[in-house]
């Protein structure tokens, strides 16, 4: 019980902690969100939400790289930082662009999603990681 209730932690439980979280959050964003945009592409690149101006299709693109590519790379633990900070930005326009004057309930998985690449971007990739292992 005196262990349960301390706050100090192990390297170990650190880097379990960070696995975990690059794994769940990295997969889910990729099999949920990514693949679906990927596999409607031709319906969504003319109607797909462009923030920046720059086209629905572009705006599209860029979106499933980030939440395809990017979040592979979070997977692995390979430039986990870059891969966090993108899909950070599109976390971020997707909660406070795209939802903008909508309900709690719209932004919740926009944010939930933030929050933890946030949180990634912040601590690292952790030692069981591609970046871990090279010692970067």
């Amino acid at each position: 019980m005196k262990k349960f209730l301390s706050t100090a932690y192990t390297e170990t439980s650190f880097n379990l902690a960070a696995l975990l979280l690059r794994l769940t959050f990295g997969l889910l964003i990729c099999i949920d969100h990514g693949f679906a945009k990927m596999m409607h592409f031709s319906n969504q690149q003319s109607i797909f939400f462009d923030p920046f101006h720059i086209g629905h299709r572009w705006s599209l693109v860029l979106v499933i790289f980030a939440e395809i590519f990017c979040a592979l790379l979070l997977v692995l633990g390979l430039f986990t930082r870059v891969a966090a900070l993108v899909l950070v930005i599109s976390m971020s326009v997707a909660a406070f662009l795209f939802h903008r004057g909508q309900s709690i309930e719209q932004h919740e998985q926009a944010l939930l999603y933030l929050t933890a690449f946030f949180s990634i971007l912040l601590v690292g990739p952790g030692r069981i990681s591609v970046d871990g292992m090279m010692g970067k």
